[in-house]
């Protein structure tokens, strides 16, 4: 089951994918795809799903991040080996998690944002994990039970300030795509068996099996939860592989007018277009 949140006649929603369109849930089942989460509707929603037809196209849509209002998004850095190769660091003993902001997120489609303070726009493509189940200190063995599911992310990066402090160089406005829908766990029983491409423009900048991850996606869950409480409709993206614009020669940076696209096999295309930020 596919779930996206998004604005149709003005209105905040989320519903199931089904072909070229959507079933809106939102009221039946929550306010937000994260009140469906917490309240572990996802069963009954996929049951009213099944034989309902779409009552809006994906076309008339205006996505939203695909939960629109996490209490959490942690972000493992340096969590492929490849990644660790290009940019010269050690592999971390444990994952190296960061925090992002709310006002972060941006949804497929959308704009994101290029400061006016920096050039050095750079992008991460990445899994991310979306929390159904919160809890505290959970087991390694366990942890894909508190999974609801998978997207896509992008870990936009402002490399000039990032390299003085990893929290202002991950969190301005507008550089966190997430999207485009949530992909349930019953079709991807496996993440490790996904590919990830990130394009720029149409060229191929990044691809990498997940299964290449340093730490699994069990190994962060559980590690994430013995720091913090974690709650449904938590995000956790899963880090980058190689091949990112700063260490690239010359080096990349993304400007305005460029079109970044994620695609993760199983789950779909996220994409979005740079801008620069309004004075």
């Amino acid at each position: 089951m596919k779930l996206a949140s998004y604005v149709v006649d003005g209105a905040e929603a989320f519903g199931v994918v089904k072909d070229d369109g959507v079933v809106t849930m939102s009221g039946r089942f929550g306010k937000t795809l994260r009140n469906a989460l917490a309240a572990g509707h996802l069963p009954q929603i996929k049951a009213a799903a099944v034989d309902a037809q779409p009552d809006c196209k994906l076309s008339d849509l205006k996505f939203l991040p695909v939960i629109t209002d996490p209490e959490r998004i942690a972000c493992a850095g340096i969590n492929y080996r490849s990644h660790a190769s290009e940019t010269g660091r050690e592999i971390p003993k444990q994952p190296s998690m960061f925090l992002r902001l709310t006002d972060t997120l941006i949804g497929h489609d959308g704009a994101m944002i290029r400061p006016t303070v920096s050039t050095q726009f750079d992008y991460e493509g990445e899994l991310a994990v979306i929390v159904g189940k919160g809890g505290r200190h959970i087991a390694k063995e366990r942890a894909l039970e508190h999974v609801a599911g998978y997207t896509c992310f992008v870990d936009g990066s402002v490399r000039d300030f990032q390299k003085f402090s990893v929290t202002s160089g991950k969190n301005f406005p507008g550089t966190g795509p997430l999207g485009p829908w949530l992909v349930t766990t019953d079709e991807i029983p496996d993440p490790t068996r996904l590919t990830l491409m990130t394009r720029l423009n149409g060229q191929e900048m990044q691809r990498s099996g997940t299964d290449l991850l340093i730490y699994s996606i069990p190994h962060i869950v559980a590690f994430c939860s013995d720091f913090t409480a974690l709650a449904p409709g938590d995000v956790i993206a899963t880090g980058t592989p190689e091949g990112v614009g700063h260490r690239r020669n010359p080096q990349v940076w993304m400007k305005a007018g460029d079109v970044l696209e994620v695609e993760i096999t199983g789950i779909g295309v996220l994409r979005t277009r740079i801008v620069d930020e309004k004075a």
